[in-house]
């Protein structure tokens, strides 16, 4: 399979499809780095810098993001980071739900060329997609596992440069990453702690000890 030409692939799909919220309005900003990942970090939705540069997490936010990914140890090239949304919406406000719902597939089709085994789901947003019932405020840093994945929900960055206590939680999920990606420390609990809701099965949780 070859991965790189997938996603090239892809990538020019998404740039020819009119369809697509914000079309025309912002430049898309597609992901970037490796095709096999120790881990997919998913955002919402690129900002400012991000528009101009035509790359994930390059402000303030996303320099927070590769300070901690070098914290552990990983290189940035090491990683894939993304997020659900490509475009930016005007002013930096929330991706919109139709907005979120019409990049879900392309976000799927992502997912599915890159096959990676743990994904970072960054905020609230990008962690709804996975886990529709999850709170971040609750869930940020534990383990979940969906359809053979690792989902391990974190704070978004940009939370984190708004207050020290939201970071410093940040800071300790990271550190965890690498014990994760390794299969260490972790211990599935029953899959009798699943939930259902609206059709939704939520996933049993894993936690790190």
């Amino acid at each position: 399979m070859d991965k790189v030409g997938d996603l090239k692939k892809l990538e020019e799909e998404m740039a020819a499809d009119r369809g697509l919220p914000l079309f025309g309005q912002a430049n898309l900003v597609f992901g970037e780095g490796s095709p096999d990942p120790k881990c997919m970090f998913i955002g919402e939705a690129p900002g400012f810098h991000e528009d101009q540069q035509k790359r994930p997490f390059v402000g303030r936010a996303g320099q927070l993001l590769r300070k901690l990914i070098a914290e552990v140890g990983w290189k940035e090239e090491e990683v894939y980071i993304t997020n659900i949304v490509k475009r930016r919406p005007p002013e930096n406000r929330d991706p919109l739900p139709e907005e979120i719902e019409a990049y879900k597939p392309y976000l799927t089709r992502q997912i599915e060329i890159i096959d990676p085994k743990v994904i970072a789901p960054l905020g609230r947003f990008s962690m709804n997609y996975f886990l529709p019932e999850a709170k971040i405020s609750r869930d940020q840093g534990r383990v979940f596992r969906l359809n053979g994945r690792l989902i391990v929900p974190l704070y978004h960055p940009a939370a984190a440069l708004r207050g020290t206590g939201v970071l410093e939680e940040l800071k300790a999920s990271f550190r965890k990453l690498p014990m994760i990606v390794k299969g260490e420390g972790l211990v599935m609990m029953p899959s009798a702690t699943g939930t259902e809701s609206k059709g939704v099965k939520t996933p049993p949780q894993a936690k790190l000890f």
